[in-house]
């Protein structure tokens, strides 16, 4: 392993060490904000995710905005790849994908114009450390060379970190969204 390698490990454990706690003391209504920004992109192709472990859950926000428009989750392609989304449903059949996350039972791809993206970690400059696969890296530099994109991570407050290790490959996110507030960058 090298310098960086060991430096995203341990901001790594120590933001999941703080997620957890924010998790079980995680008050209802956590995605509230989440809905408040979403309610300005009525219509717009976006992506959510299936929470998984101690993830925020933008479950409730992703219900309301598939009332007006499509809306995706990832669907992990393999290694190294950039991720698809498929069409979710609030009532749709679902299946185990990979890493435990619930994918539709049958895909029906699309491409979001907004991603919200889960997070490890984020600082006050939109810089996001995640699980250290580059699924979100890859998938959104591929998008943002066809059009604007917005990537919003969602995540609680205690996932706020002061300095991330960041490559030249990580992208950046356009907006922090938290139980408590919103960040834009």
């Amino acid at each position: 392993m090298d310098d960086l390698t060991e430096i995203k490990a341990a901001a790594r454990k120590a933001a999941f060490a703080r997620r957890k706690l924010a998790f079980d003391a995680r008050p209802p209504g956590a995605a509230g904000r989440l809905s408040e920004i979403l309610a300005g992109y009525r219509g717009v192709p976006l992506s959510g995710y299936m929470p998984i472990r101690t993830e925020i859950d933008p479950l409730p926000a992703m219900a309301e905005a598939a009332a007006h428009g499509p809306v995706g989750v990832p669907v992990i392609q393999g290694a190294g790849l950039a991720l698809r989304f498929s069409r979710w449903d609030p009532d749709g059949a679902l299946r185990e994908g990979p890493f435990g996350a619930m994918v539709p039972e049958i895909d029906d791809w699309m491409e979001p114009e907004i991603l919200i993206v889960p997070l490890v970690a984020f600082d006050a400059r939109g810089g996001r450390l995640g699980y250290g696969g580059g699924f979100y890296d890859r998938t959104l530099q591929g998008l943002r060379a066809k059009r604007a994109t917005l990537a919003i991570g969602f995540a609680f407050d205690a996932q706020e970190a002061e300095a991330l290790p960041l490559e030249p490959t990580d992208q950046p996110l356009d907006m922090v969204v938290t139980e408590s507030r919103v960040l834009s960058f």
